[in-house]
């Protein structure tokens, strides 16, 4: 069977103490690519009616504080943050502003020190090691290093996010190419990464970010290392992915895509959240730019 990318409705509050469904989402098909770009031109209104709704946050950060026992201060401090089903948000600040412990503790890969962090109203230290893999299928994470096999192809690549949970290979045979055409790479399934560019080779972390049909996708620095067209082009493909319903937080330092793009836009310095702002700007206190210029 194929699938189709999660709507944000889909993405309902749990009761305070009901377990978490970490079970894989029921699949339907997906959509050939005509039909994703046709959706998604006369999706963005509906996303934004989406994030507009009184509904229950997908990720929630209640007063949330990290200290790493060989740091002089704390990687977060205090911080509070709901993210609601069918955004897309950017995290900004400069190296060591807290970005990246943020992403980290989503994926359930650090603790709070102090406060929680919920995801579908769920503590996400409270889920069992065991359980974690079927948490994580929720989040999708693509890269700033692609992070992919070099001895497989495209195909292959997307294809092994399936077969470690065990799909049988008629599904895979039929799932991946439909994939692979939405992020239109359906041309080059059988290349390996290096004979791929990067923007290609960043596509094919997306594709295989997207197989699972998570609620949430994060992409870490993914433009970094991509000249300005190809950035464009992955920003553009998130933006496709998220107008169909998919939460994207999307942690980067470049200005640019921020700037034009008219989306939340979440500040870090020193640990804290120093802004927040919808149709936000890439903005870094004065000394912390001046850093980053140098």
């Amino acid at each position: 069977m194929k699938y189709t990318i999660r709507k944000a409705t889909e993405s309902t509050s749990t009761e305070k103490n009901a377990p978490m469904d970490i079970a894989a989402p029921k699949r339907n098909k997906v959509p050939r690519r005509e039909k994703f770009v046709t959706e998604t031109e006369t999706s963005f209104a509906e996303t934004e009616r989406f994030v507009d709704l009184a509904v229950a946050p997908i990720i929630f950060f209640e007063d949330v504080s990290k200290q790493y026992p060989s740091a002089a201060s704390p990687a977060l401090d205090e911080v509070s943050l709901e993210v609601l089903p069918g955004e897309f948000i950017f995290l900004v600040g400069a190296s060591g502003a807290g970005k990246s412990t943020m992403l980290k503790m989503i994926l359930a890969e650090e603790v709070p020190s102090q406060g929680r962090v919920l995801f579908d109203g769920r503590d996400i230290s409270t889920i069992n090691r065991k359980h974690l893999p079927y948490y994580r299928r929720n989040i999708g994470t693509v890269f700033q290093d692609f992070k992919l096999l070099p001895q497989k192809t495209a195909f292959e690549n997307i294809a092994y996010a399936l077969e470690v949970y065990g799909k049988p290979t008629e599904e895979i045979l039929e799932e991946v190419p439909q994939i692979l055409e939405i992020v239109d790479l359906d041309d080059k399934a059988g290349r390996y990464p290096r004979e791929l560019s990067g923007g290609e080779q960043q596509r094919v972390a997306i594709a295989r970010a997207l197989i699972l049909q998570p609620k949430v996708i994060i992409a870490d620095e993914s433009t970094g290392n991509l000249d300005p067209r190809s950035a464009d082009e992955i920003l553009d493909l998130l933006l496709e992915i998220n107008a169909l319903g998919t939460t994207v937080i999307f942690a980067t330092h470049n200005q640019s895509l921020v700037d034009k793009t008219n989306k939340r836009v979440v500040t870090l310095d020193h640990g804290r959240i120093i802004r927040d702002e919808q149709g936000g700007k890439y903005h870094l206190p004065e000394k912390r730019r001046r850093e980053a210029i140098v």
